[in-house]
Protein backbone atom coordinates (compact mmCIF):
# COMPACT_ATOMS: atom_id res chain seq x y z
CA UNK A 1 0.00 0.00 0.00
CA UNK A 2 1.78 3.17 -1.14
CA UNK A 3 0.90 6.19 1.00
CA UNK A 4 1.96 10.05 0.90
CA UNK A 5 3.18 11.14 4.15
CA UNK A 6 2.11 14.86 4.41
CA UNK A 7 4.83 16.21 6.53
CA UNK A 8 7.72 17.78 5.56
CA UNK A 9 9.64 17.77 9.07
CA UNK A 10 12.34 15.37 8.90
CA UNK A 11 12.36 13.75 12.61
CA UNK A 12 8.58 13.03 11.62
CA UNK A 13 10.15 11.18 8.46
CA UNK A 14 12.18 9.09 10.17
CA UNK A 15 9.69 8.33 12.98
CA UNK A 16 7.61 7.02 10.91
CA UNK A 17 9.52 4.96 8.82
CA UNK A 18 10.79 3.08 12.03
CA UNK A 19 6.79 2.74 13.36
CA UNK A 20 5.68 1.28 10.03
CA UNK A 21 9.00 -0.80 9.52
CA UNK A 22 7.84 -4.47 7.96
CA UNK A 23 3.74 -3.02 7.45
CA UNK A 24 3.40 -3.77 3.86
CA UNK A 25 2.99 0.71 4.05
CA UNK A 26 5.31 2.40 1.92
CA UNK A 27 5.81 5.94 2.82
CA UNK A 28 6.50 8.56 0.41
CA UNK A 29 7.35 11.74 1.82
CA UNK A 30 5.05 14.71 0.47
CA UNK A 31 9.01 16.57 -0.32
CA UNK A 32 10.09 14.03 -2.60
CA UNK A 33 7.34 14.70 -4.78
CA UNK A 34 7.87 18.85 -4.98
CA UNK A 35 4.39 19.11 -2.56
CA UNK A 36 4.73 21.68 0.08
CA UNK A 37 2.90 22.06 3.59
CA UNK A 38 -0.65 22.90 3.75
CA UNK A 39 -1.37 25.68 5.19
CA UNK A 40 -2.53 25.12 9.25
CA UNK A 41 -5.50 27.26 9.93
CA UNK A 42 -7.39 24.61 12.06
CA UNK A 43 -7.99 25.34 15.87
CA UNK A 44 -7.40 22.04 17.03
CA UNK A 45 -5.25 18.90 16.14
CA UNK A 46 -8.01 17.07 14.23
CA UNK A 47 -8.52 20.39 12.07
CA UNK A 48 -4.81 20.57 11.19
CA UNK A 49 -4.55 16.95 10.31
CA UNK A 50 -7.48 16.94 7.67
CA UNK A 51 -6.03 20.10 6.62
CA UNK A 52 -3.07 18.14 5.36
CA UNK A 53 -3.93 15.13 4.56
CA UNK A 54 -6.43 16.38 1.79
CA UNK A 55 -3.96 18.68 0.64
CA UNK A 56 -1.27 15.84 0.16
CA UNK A 57 -4.01 13.38 -1.33
CA UNK A 58 -5.14 16.11 -3.50
CA UNK A 59 -1.71 17.18 -5.52
CA UNK A 60 -0.27 13.37 -5.57
CA UNK A 61 -3.79 11.23 -6.48
CA UNK A 62 -2.56 8.99 -3.14
CA UNK A 63 -4.26 8.24 0.03
CA UNK A 64 -2.38 10.35 2.17
CA UNK A 65 -1.53 9.94 6.49
CA UNK A 66 -1.15 13.41 8.12
CA UNK A 67 0.03 13.84 12.05
CA UNK A 68 -0.43 17.01 13.60
CA UNK A 69 0.45 16.65 17.28
CA UNK A 70 1.91 19.05 19.70
CA UNK A 71 2.96 19.77 23.50
CA UNK A 72 0.13 20.93 26.02
CA UNK A 73 1.22 22.08 28.84
CA UNK A 74 -1.89 22.47 31.95
CA UNK A 75 -0.21 25.79 33.26
CA UNK A 76 -0.19 27.44 30.74
CA UNK A 77 -3.80 26.42 29.59
CA UNK A 78 -2.47 24.49 27.08
CA UNK A 79 -0.30 26.33 24.96
CA UNK A 80 1.68 25.70 22.86
CA UNK A 81 -0.95 22.92 21.44
CA UNK A 82 -1.09 23.46 17.63
CA UNK A 83 1.07 26.28 17.47
CA UNK A 84 4.14 23.98 19.14
CA UNK A 85 5.90 24.03 16.02
CA UNK A 86 6.15 27.99 15.84
CA UNK A 87 5.60 29.01 19.66
CA UNK A 88 8.68 31.38 18.87
CA UNK A 89 7.50 32.80 15.86
CA UNK A 90 10.09 31.06 14.40
CA UNK A 91 8.26 27.67 12.35
CA UNK A 92 10.53 24.68 13.47
CA UNK A 93 12.60 26.41 15.73
CA UNK A 94 13.24 23.76 18.62
CA UNK A 95 15.79 26.07 20.33
CA UNK A 96 13.55 28.96 20.62
CA UNK A 97 10.50 26.79 21.11
CA UNK A 98 12.36 25.29 24.23
CA UNK A 99 14.15 28.57 25.49
CA UNK A 100 10.21 30.30 25.04
CA UNK A 101 8.85 27.89 26.95
CA UNK A 102 11.09 27.38 29.87
CA UNK A 103 10.48 30.88 29.95
CA UNK A 104 7.16 30.86 30.26
CA UNK A 105 7.20 28.64 32.94
CA UNK A 106 10.16 29.89 34.71
CA UNK A 107 8.31 30.24 38.44
CA UNK A 108 6.05 27.44 37.91
CA UNK A 109 7.14 24.60 40.63
CA UNK A 110 7.54 21.45 39.66
CA UNK A 111 4.03 20.07 40.64
CA UNK A 112 2.34 22.53 38.49
CA UNK A 113 4.50 21.56 35.11
CA UNK A 114 2.39 18.37 33.94
CA UNK A 115 2.06 18.61 30.05
CA UNK A 116 1.12 16.25 27.48
CA UNK A 117 2.20 15.41 24.27
CA UNK A 118 -0.62 14.73 22.08
CA UNK A 119 -0.78 13.40 18.45
CA UNK A 120 -3.71 13.40 16.08
CA UNK A 121 -3.34 11.04 12.37
CA UNK A 122 -5.48 11.34 9.55
CA UNK A 123 -5.66 8.90 6.99
CA UNK A 124 -7.81 9.86 3.38
CA UNK A 125 -8.27 7.28 1.08
CA UNK A 126 -8.51 10.20 -1.79
CA UNK A 127 -8.66 14.29 -1.45
CA UNK A 128 -12.43 14.52 -0.74
CA UNK A 129 -12.77 11.40 1.51
CA UNK A 130 -16.25 11.63 3.50
CA UNK A 131 -14.75 8.97 6.07
CA UNK A 132 -11.44 9.52 7.39
CA UNK A 133 -9.68 7.24 9.91
CA UNK A 134 -8.84 9.48 12.54
CA UNK A 135 -6.94 8.60 15.91
CA UNK A 136 -5.42 10.17 19.00
CA UNK A 137 -2.22 9.56 21.15
CA UNK A 138 -1.47 11.22 24.38
CA UNK A 139 2.14 10.82 26.47
CA UNK A 140 1.99 12.25 29.71
CA UNK A 141 4.69 13.72 31.64
CA UNK A 142 5.96 17.00 33.36
CA UNK A 143 8.23 19.72 31.78
CA UNK A 144 11.70 20.00 32.84
CA UNK A 145 13.84 23.27 34.01
CA UNK A 146 16.33 22.61 31.59
CA UNK A 147 16.66 20.24 28.46
CA UNK A 148 18.33 16.71 28.87
CA UNK A 149 19.05 13.68 26.46
CA UNK A 150 20.58 13.97 22.55
CA UNK A 151 17.72 12.19 21.07
CA UNK A 152 14.34 13.15 19.22
CA UNK A 153 13.65 16.77 18.10
CA UNK A 154 11.40 19.54 19.05
CA UNK A 155 10.34 19.40 22.82
CA UNK A 156 11.95 15.85 23.43
CA UNK A 157 14.85 17.34 26.11
CA UNK A 158 12.29 19.12 28.34
CA UNK A 159 9.31 16.57 28.27
CA UNK A 160 10.04 14.21 31.06
CA UNK A 161 8.47 10.92 31.02
CA UNK A 162 7.77 10.25 34.93
CA UNK A 163 7.54 6.86 35.01
CA UNK A 164 10.54 6.30 33.79
CA UNK A 165 12.32 9.76 35.21
CA UNK A 166 13.80 10.19 31.69
CA UNK A 167 13.26 13.19 29.13
CA UNK A 168 12.14 12.06 25.78
CA UNK A 169 15.81 13.23 24.40
CA UNK A 170 17.02 10.67 26.38
CA UNK A 171 15.24 7.50 25.63
CA UNK A 172 16.55 5.26 22.95
CA UNK A 173 14.51 5.06 19.33
CA UNK A 174 12.69 1.75 20.29
CA UNK A 175 11.84 2.70 23.23
CA UNK A 176 10.30 6.06 22.43
CA UNK A 177 8.76 4.44 19.54
CA UNK A 178 6.72 1.89 21.31
CA UNK A 179 5.15 4.40 24.23
CA UNK A 180 5.14 7.83 22.45
CA UNK A 181 2.21 9.73 21.56
CA UNK A 182 2.61 9.24 17.93
CA UNK A 183 3.34 5.55 18.50
CA UNK A 184 -0.25 5.37 20.42
CA UNK A 185 -1.78 7.02 17.63
CA UNK A 186 -0.67 4.55 14.86
CA UNK A 187 -1.50 1.77 17.34
CA UNK A 188 -5.25 3.02 17.61
CA UNK A 189 -5.28 3.94 13.71
CA UNK A 190 -3.93 0.23 12.22
CA UNK A 191 -6.56 -1.37 14.63
CA UNK A 192 -9.55 0.73 12.45
CA UNK A 193 -8.09 -0.45 8.71
CA UNK A 194 -10.39 -2.86 7.33
CA UNK A 195 -9.08 -6.69 7.30
CA UNK A 196 -8.42 -6.42 3.67
CA UNK A 197 -5.73 -3.20 3.87
CA UNK A 198 -4.16 -3.31 7.22
CA UNK A 199 -0.55 -4.45 7.46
Amino acid sequence: MKVVLASSNPGKLAEFDALLRGSGIMLVAQSSLGIGDAEETGLSFVENALLKARHAARASGLPALADDSGLCVDALDGAPGVHSARYSGRHGDSAANIARLLDALRDVPQAGRGAQFVCVLALVRHADDPLPLLSEGRWSGRILDAPRGVHGFGYDPVFLDSALDCSAAELDEALKNRISHRARALTALRAQWPPHSAP
